[in-house]
């Protein structure tokens, strides 16, 4: 079933592919130095990716590269049956939702009026914030089990609290694929449970693409349905977590010895550094 917001943002016959990312031989690099690639991929829709890999491996500048935040030096990438490079700013906008690493202030801000700035692609900063946007903030507040909290200041909530809260904001965005770049870093383990089994959930009652940054193997095993590993800028592997989630695999992604056992109550693998 294909969402309002994917559906309003592209046109029907691309709306029914169901691939949301080309990656053909794209490469990044700043001077002499390549930080990525080259790298293929193909992304689709009603998943969760997670990308892993050691610092540096170029994780962050590959979902920066498909959030368009800066341009590839080679190669091309097609979002939607379309190079990413020919949509219009407003028109990504409301297809694809980008959360960076660090996120911008939100001083004065309430979780509501944060949650309201996801609909500025739809009506834009003189349109009117009609009917259809509060229903979209609406939900995206329950969705994100933030309703409790419309009028606390985002700067006074706690962490878990706060990515919540700007994952309402990406919810009312209604796009149809997700970028988050390490949503869990500064986050204990309570919260991480909270964050990433809210996206999993949010990616299956929307059919969204999300593509998540992470640096625990296990967080991103539990959680995502395809785990992508780059190593020193290319592509090392892919595949399922029950795949990726070997002892010779994870060796050869974090460069150390690593036993894999599973779950004694969901039969995950569950890695350790022996």
């Amino acid at each position: 079933m294909r969402r309002p917001g994917w559906r309003n943002a592209v046109t029907m016959a691309e709306a029914d592919s169901q691939t949301a990312f080309d990656i053909d031989a794209v490469r990044f690099a700043v001077g002499e130095r390549t930080l990525l690639g080259p790298v293929s991929l193909e992304l689709r829709r009603a998943r969760v990716y997670g990308l892993i890999g050691h610092n540096g491996s170029g994780k962050s500048t590959l979902i920066k590269l498909l959030g368009r935040q800066q341009p590839a030096s080679s190669g091309a990438i097609t979002f939607a049956a379309r190079p990413l490079s020919q949509w219009r700013a407003r028109e990504l906008a409301r297809a694809l939702a980008y959360l960076p690493q660090t996120t911008p202030a939100a001083t004065g801000l309430t979780v509501r009026e944060l949650a309201t700035l996801g609909r500025y692609p739809w009506h834009g900063a003189l349109g009117r914030f009609g009917a259809e946007d509060r229903r979209h903030v609406e939900q995206a507040l329950v969705l994100t089990d933030m309703e409790g909290f419309t009028e606390r200041l985002v700067d006074e909530l706690s962490g878990g609290e706060r990515q919540r809260a700007w994952l309402a904001m990406l919810v009312a965005q209604n796009a149809g694929v997700m970028l988050l770049d390490e949503p869990i870093s500064a986050l204990d383990i309570a919260h991480q449970v909270e964050v990433l089994g809210l996206v999993r959930e949010l990616s299956r009652k929307r059919d969204l693409c999300v593509v998540v940054v992470l640096h625990d193997p296990n967080m991103a095993a539990r959680y995502c349905d395809e785990l992508i590993a780059l190593k020193d800028g290319r592509l090392l592997t892919r595949g399922t977590p029950s795949e990726i989630m070997r002892s010779d695999v994870l060796k050869d992604i974090f460069g150390v010895e690593m036993g894999v056992f599973a779950h004694p109550v969901t039969g995950q693998p569950v890695g350790y550094v022996q």
